[in-house]
């Protein structure tokens, strides 16, 4: 079945995050290795990638990735933000592989000027500069499904298959999806049958082995909004439904389900490893839907 995780904050130092994560239950793990509104950060401090790195395998809380900072735009074609996007890209790969994360999950881009498919290629062409300078690595980049918002990239399984095909197949190169973007760009996995569709295209036109990393959010608005907006699980426009057939899908057994729903105030102090009520809350309603009986689901499950 799939390993519930969350988004876990690394405030106090990145090995607090594996900390945060034990405490509610987590079995995956994602964080931002670095404050995801700024281009530069600080290196990685050894003695927190050691702990880090011993705490996952003491815990064997995994795979756990990191998300990309929201400034990176692979796909414009400004020079200048251009070069601030690989660079710090690069850093992201750098310190995924310092802590020996499967990968950096990344909205592929905005399209700033030109047609889509020049934009595809221009992510494409950044990524492969990234890899060429870190050839010896396995670190993954990521692609997250987005909501299709203004001119993002990335709101359909096309974008990601032209993607590939531009770095020739690289096995480092892998798909996010998030069940709130999936459902506010136009793919219906509310319906059992609309559920079937948008995996099987996904699979025609992508391939399911490529699908690496699933984030678990409820969506505010409804299907086709590409507006992206998260809400808490069963609480929004998807209902239980959607996230009860992925955790039963067999296809997607061994993958991370990542939360990435709103947290409470009450849990930001660096110093504290507490859990929060909300991710404890989101995470249990998943945990509740895995453990279901067959009796219980859906027959088109």
């Amino acid at each position: 079945m799939l390993r519930i995780g969350a988004h876990i904050s690394v405030a106090g130092g990145v090995s607090k995050a594996v900390d945060r994560a034990v405490v509610h239950g987590c079995e995956a793990l994602q964080i931002f290795s670095k404050n995801a509104n700024q281009w530069r950060a600080k290196p990685l401090d050894s003695s927190e990638i050691k702990r880090f790195r011993r705490r996952i395998d003491e815990t064997a809380i995994r795979p756990a990735v990191s998300h990309a900072s929201y400034l990176i735009n692979l796909a414009t074609t400004d020079a200048a933000l251009r070069s601030l996007s690989i660079e710090a890209f690069v850093d992201e790969l750098d310190r995924a592989h310092a802590l020996g994360l499967l990968g950096v999950v990344i909205h592929p881009g905005t399209c700033t000027s030109g047609t889509e498919e020049e934009a595809l290629r221009l992510v494409a062409d950044a990524v492969r500069v990234a890899f060429k300078s870190r050839p010896r690595r396995k670190t993954m980049v990521l692609f997250e499904h987005t909501a299709g918002q203004g001119r993002t990239l990335g709101y359909r399984f096309e974008h990601f298959a032209r993607i590939l095909e531009y770095l020739d197949g690289s096995p480092r190169a892998g798909v996010c999806l998030d069940t709130c973007h999936l459902v506010a760009s136009g793919y219906d996995i509310v319906s059992a049958d609309g559920y079937n569709g948008t995996f099987l295209t996904f699979d025609r036109l992508v391939g399911l082995s490529r699908l690496r990393v699933i984030h678990a959010n409820d969506s505010k608005r409804p299907c086709g909004s590409r507006v992206d907006r998260h809400e808490h699980i069963g609480e929004g426009c998807l209902g239980l439904d959607p996230f009860r057939r992925l955790l039963h899908d067999r296809r997607l057994a061994g993958l991370p389900m990542l939360i990435e729903t709103e947290k409470s105030d009450s849990c930001t102090k660096p110093h504290l490893v507490v859990a929060d009520p909300m991710d404890l809350r989101n995470l249990e309603t998943l945990r509740r839907l895995r453990d279901e009986p067959a009796a219980a689901r859906s027959p088109a499950l």
